[in-house]
């Protein structure tokens, strides 16, 4: 098998860690386990994995800060593993940006088919979510390019983004805070204001003033992408 989908496994219990490896590679999977939190980010950016197995406690840097890290580079799948089972833990590891959460102990089978579903949804959200289209506006954000009116327009990789976070939740209201947390990332701690500075360049640049959708400003609330 060439290509084999990679699976990054991170957990401090080095018989898990193991025990994985032999189900994963019998299913035909390349695996590389790591058991800290700082080398499980290094070996992150070496590896590549399509997938992470992530437990949260671990040394170094707990699942929560490896989490993060990892969303601030790539949207790949990430299945929290741990003992922990409190409805706060999965919340919060959903909230980061996991994609699944299983509580040990477990039974590797049923890991596998959690993988193997992750990986599926994974794909689908890849094709959905690389373009979306409007009349006279198109986004595309695997190759960073916008056009408005048929003409491309040069936007800076934040303006992009925000504009294609917003465009693809049509007249859906977020918050300066919301907003951040998606486009930014979840720790990052700057003024709110940079979002109000970002908006303005957006609207200067796509002068959607005629066209059938618009960047709104919610009064006290945030912003949101008005299709009419």
């Amino acid at each position: 098998m060439t290509n084999k989908t990679k699976v990054l496994v991170v957990d401090d219990d080095y018989n898990i860690c193991e025990l994985l490896r032999l189900y994963l590679e019998k299913e035909g999977y390349e695996v590389q386990t790591v058991h800290h939190g700082i080398k499980a980010i290094e070996a992150f950016k070496d590896f590549a994995p399509n997938i992470v197995i992530l437990d949260i406690m671990l040394p170094g840097a707990d699942g929560w800060q490896v989490c993060r890290e990892i969303r601030k580079m790539s949207t790949i799948p990430i299945i929290m593993l741990t003992a922990k089972g409190e409805t706060f833990d999965k919340v919060l590891g959903l909230e980061l940006g996991a994609d699944d959460y299983i509580v040990k102990p477990f039974e590797p089978k049923e890991l596998i088919a959690r993988i193997k579903a992750v990986l599926r949804r994974s794909e689908h959200k890849e094709i959905d979510v690389k373009e979306v289209v409007y009349p006279n506006l198109v986004v595309n954000k695997s190759n960073y390019t916008v056009k408005v009116n048929g003409k491309e327009l040069n936007l800076p990789p934040k303006e992009l983004e925000l504009l294609f976070f917003l465009a693809s939740n049509p007249n859906k209201v977020f918050t300066r805070e919301q907003l951040l947390e998606h486009v930014w990332g979840f720790d990052f701690y700057g003024d709110s204001r940079t979002v109000d500075v970002h908006i303005k360049r957006l609207r200067e640049k796509l002068d959607s003033e005629n066209q059938v959708w618009q960047l709104k400003t919610v009064w006290g609330v945030g912003y949101k992408f008005e299709v009419k």
